[in-house]
């Protein structure tokens, strides 16, 4: 007989207020979707306004200055904080009441697939090793989703001790083809479907044919040859439609949906970046920044009304100020995020590509006491425009390759180097893959042949026959 048992259970759970929330959605934000959602937001509030940059009346400045501070002391009630556990690490002004806040830790924003993948890899209890194997994958990944990389590619010799052989290399790929979604981490087009279709419910019609149809008959299916098909797995050829129907509503890219950054869109740099004296600083750029405040005549209005009828306009007013306060927060984060990138890579700015050093997300973090999460937001869709071009912000953030006297450098500045070469090779006798590692060597970084073609296809240059002038 079962028997059935009911227990009780009591968790803790954090939840983000509809503020936090709204400082999530407009710290991600690129400035031209900034501008788009205030904007649309004065359009729709009565209480926002554009700033007349011509007044000039100082009681009229005096009432915009009353009315905020007004809002912010008569609607506190309507605002519920995090609780006093919750900590967080927005910039605060001072001689303000409201805490700073950092919702990154438990909101989830439209990040890169490798930051995506990292953040689901933190779940899992691994031990340091095997984590730094997965970390070496997920960062081999294409835009596409696929790790086309060879194992004895991922790492430099002696990286790890002892040495990785390739079932540990096998053992951490299925780990990370778990994460995110199916078909991820795949090296070949068979893979990433047979990915996808075992990820499916087992009762899913077809599913066992469609497996067959993938990881044996892939080039039938290319050619829509269903007789074909019909006759090699002996089932009809309604069965095998029914199973090339699924098949074709599977995603060959799944990576592409990671995508956060239209190339169609125009770039507005979110910060300048100038030399002062002797060292580079950061500064926003003011006229990027959508500019909204208080209207002060709905204001007082609404301070006029009587309690029973404030409720018709107390949610517009509450809006119009999350909205305010969080453009300064993310005006604020992202501009410490900026200086601190910008103050690690001053050689970058000063000699260009190939100063540049690595760099990691964490770093940021810990300087900033903030949380990874919330690096990775303020520098998605982010640009800085310096003297040496327009940059993403995530550009300057290079893995760490060791080199042969026990430091390190970027796989930016190898990259630079590898162009560098081949800017200067003989146009008649091009430079080899191979030969390109043994001169890298002597520059004491020590990387595979097929890295060294990698980071070549990466910056655009072509074989070194298809250089080969005749």
């Amino acid at each position: 007989m079962t028997q059935i048992r009911i227990e009780q259970q009591a968790r803790q759970q954090l939840s983000l207020t509809p503020k936090q929330q709204q400082s999530v959605k407009l710290l991600q934000m690129s400035t031209l979707e900034l501008s788009h959602e205030v904007n649309t937001a004065i359009a729709n509030n009565p209480f926002l306004e554009e700033p007349d940059e011509t007044q000039t009346d100082p009681e009229a400045k005096e009432q915009d200055t009353h009315t905020e501070m007004k809002a912010g002391t008569t609607q506190e009630h309507d605002m519920p904080d995090m609780p006093a556990a919750w900590s967080g690490d927005y910039p605060r002004p001072h001689n303000t009441v409201e805490g700073a806040n950092d919702v990154g830790v438990w909101a989830r924003s439209v990040t890169s697939l490798q930051d995506s993948l990292l953040a689901d890899l933190c779940n899992y209890a691994l031990s340091e090793r095997d984590r730094r194997l997965a970390e070496h994958i997920i960062e081999a990944m294409d835009d596409n989703g696929y790790m086309r990389t060879p194992f004895s590619e991922l790492v430099v010799p002696g990286q790890f001790d002892p040495e990785v052989d390739n079932d540990e290399w096998e053992i951490a790929l299925r780990l990370v083809q778990q994460l995110g979604t199916p078909g991820l981490g795949a090296r070949d087009l068979t893979e990433c479907l047979r990915l996808q279709l075992e990820a499916l419910h087992t009762a899913t019609p077809r599913r066992a044919l469609a497996l067959q149809i993938v990881t044996g008959h892939l080039d039938k299916l290319g050619r829509n040859d269903t007789p074909g098909l019909a006759h090699s797995l002996r089932r009809t050829e309604q069965e095998i439609q029914a199973a090339c129907t699924l098949i074709r509503g599977l995603e060959p890219y799944p990576g592409n949906r990671h995508s956060t950054v239209d190339p169609s869109c125009y770039i507005v740099p979110d910060v300048i970046v100038r030399k002062s004296n002797t060292q580079w600083v950061a500064a926003s750029n003011r006229d990027a920044i959508p500019q909204a405040r208080l209207n002060a005549t709905y204001a007082r209005l609404f301070r006029g009304t009587r309690y029973s009828e404030r409720a018709l306009m107390a949610k517009e007013l509450q809006e119009a100020r999350w909205l305010l306060r969080s453009l300064e927060q993310r005006g604020n984060t992202i501009q410490r995020v900026a200086q601190a990138i910008v103050a690690r890579q001053q050689t970058f700015f000063e000699y260009g590509e190939i100063a540049l050093r690595p760099l990691m997300l964490s770093e940021v973090a810990a300087e900033l006491d903030i949380h990874e999460s919330t690096v990775s937001r303020a520098t998605s869709n982010k640009y800085l425009a310096s003297p040496r071009g327009i940059f993403e912000f995530k550009h300057f953030f290079s893995r760490e390759l060791p080199t042969q006297s026990g430091g390190t450098c970027s796989a930016g500045a190898v990259r630079a180097l590898i162009q560098e070469m081949i800017e200067d090779e003989d146009p008649k006798s091009p430079l080899s893959d191979v030969v390109l590692a043994h001169k890298l060597e002597r520059e004491g970084i020590v990387v595979a042949r097929r890295t060294v073609s990698k980071y070549r296809a990466q910056i655009k240059i072509p074989s070194a026959e298809l250089r080969r002038a005749f």
